[in-house]
């Protein structure tokens, strides 16, 4: 996935003690929090930092500036959250459908655990686009994509088991799964409640037919 380089340039650097922490790791895990929460655009660095306890001087030791730093938050989530698909869809335990069903019934309990505070970093950030500097934009897509290719695999092994018609066409199908899925993540969040995700996966499912 292309990013911009993080490399940084300036800024003072940390004081011995944070030598001994992971700084920018802890910055990225306090992004991940704070932009799955309220987005790009209207979250500040103030509150990020102060989270980790680091001066608004020494974030440029780590970064080169907020995009650059929402360009590593935004990698740290791709990455994570396809390995989670990836644990989930690649599980040959179960059969190709338990696999997405198995998917759906781990983010409910991972929003629901959050209180329906923290959507998905990659909806939000895709609903912000036209206001995001523009290097978001192929990051983006490429991650749906990537996102969409796991889907249809897993479609495929369904359609090998007999749970999906042969002449069905996967690519179409996780395209669809996924623009789906982020208005059902939006809706959850807005009635605090892990329903429109179980709606959704239901109607996914029922429109197959063999």
């Amino acid at each position: 996935m292309t990013t911009l380089n993080t490399t940084p340039r300036r800024g003072r650097p940390p004081k011995l003690a944070a030598q001994q922490r992971d700084i920018r790791a802890e910055l990225i895990r306090s992004g991940l929090e704070h932009l799955t929460e309220i987005g790009f655009t209207a979250s500040g660095l103030d509150k990020i930092l102060k989270n980790v306890g680091v001066p608004k001087g020494s974030f440029y030791f780590y970064f080169n500036s907020k995009e650059a730093f929402g360009h590593a938050v935004l990698e740290s989530y791709a990455n994570y959250f396809a390995n989670k698909l990836d644990i989930c869809l690649l599980d040959n335990r179960f059969s190709p459908l338990t696999r997405i069903r198995n998917f759906v019934d781990d983010a409910k309990q991972g929003i629901a655990r959050h209180q329906f505070k923290r959507g998905c970093l990659v909806g939000n950030l895709g609903q912000e686009v036209d206001v995001l500097p523009e290097s978001f934009r192929p990051v983006l897509i490429a991650i749906f994509q990537s996102w969409q290719q796991r889907i249809a695999a897993c479609l495929r092994e369904a359609q090998l088991a007999g749970e999906l018609a042969p002449a069905a066409d996967c690519d179409a199908l996780a395209e669809y799964f996924w623009i789906g899925w982020e208005g059902a993540v939006s809706r959850s969040r807005l009635e605090q409640s892990t329903k429109p995700l179980e709606h959704y996966l239901a109607l996914f499912i029922q429109g197959f037919g063999k």
